[in-house]
């Protein structure tokens, strides 16, 4: 089983040496670096299950890191380390993307209680993003695969047709009108007749009802559509 790695930014290298014999001893591979620019290189060179990361570094400070890091679309769970404990301070990390917040001095089973939340909320996470699934009645979408089934028949959607689909089942027993459709399927630019979002239903109907006995996608005159689970 592989290791989770945590990156340990701390310019206080007793404090550091310290927290890595922890980690290792619990388990975790670390390692440590002392500025704010060896940390923020080590984030971005490799993958890090969870950085532990001191607010107070040499070259950067570890609050510019971290709002580096969010800025490059890295979520990697981060913890601040900080001797600084007034309500301000942990807005201002927690505003900018930390995870959590923990004042020096900390206890280590404190230190490791708080960790082990964040892995298991970014492990939460990652199962989510990579098993989302919407399903009704015996439709399912994989939606980072981009594949449609419906009674263990694979059907071919268009992009366009797949992010319909998407956002009714995503809004499924909620009656959609066709300006929210376009608005959330083509955009708040799109210019054109709404008459489109009419045209694409029936595209998506006839690849994904008409074949089957149960439509699953409904009408309601003169307000939208919606696809409702266990519905007529």
């Amino acid at each position: 089983m592989t290791k989770e790695k945590i990156l340990i930014i701390e310019d206080e290298q007793k404090i550091a040496r310290v927290l890595s014999m922890e980690l290792e001893f619990e388990g975790y591979a670390t390692e440590s670096v002392y500025t704010g620019t060896e940390g923020l290189n080590k984030v971005m060179e490799s993958p890090w299950s969870l950085v532990l990361l001191d607010v107070m570094l040499p070259e950067i400070s570890g609050l510019e890191v971290l709002r580096r890091i969010r800025n490059a679309g890295n979520n990697v769970p981060v913890i601040l380390l900080t001797a600084r404990d007034s309500i301000p301070d942990k807005v201002a990390g927690l505003d900018v993307g930390a995870n959590d917040y923990v004042t020096k001095p900390f206890q280590i089973e404190e230190l490791l209680a708080r960790i082990r939340a964040s892995l298991r909320v970014q492990q939460q996470i990652l199962k989510q993003e990579q098993e989302k699934i919407l399903q009704v009645e015996d439709l399912q979408v994989f939606v980072k695969s981009y594949a449609v089934m419906r009674a263990n028949k694979k059907i071919d959607l268009t992009p366009r047709e797949f992010e319909l689909l998407v956002y009714l089942l995503e809004n499924k027993n909620i009656v959609l009108s066709r300006e929210q459709i376009l608005n959330n399927v083509w955009g708040y630019d799109y210019i054109g007749d709404t008459n489109v979002v009419d045209v694409y239903i029936r595209y998506v109907r006839k690849k994904m009802d008409y074949p089957f006995q149960k439509a699953l996608i409904q009408t309601v005159r003169g307000v939208g559509y919606l696809i409702k689970e266990g519905g007529s």
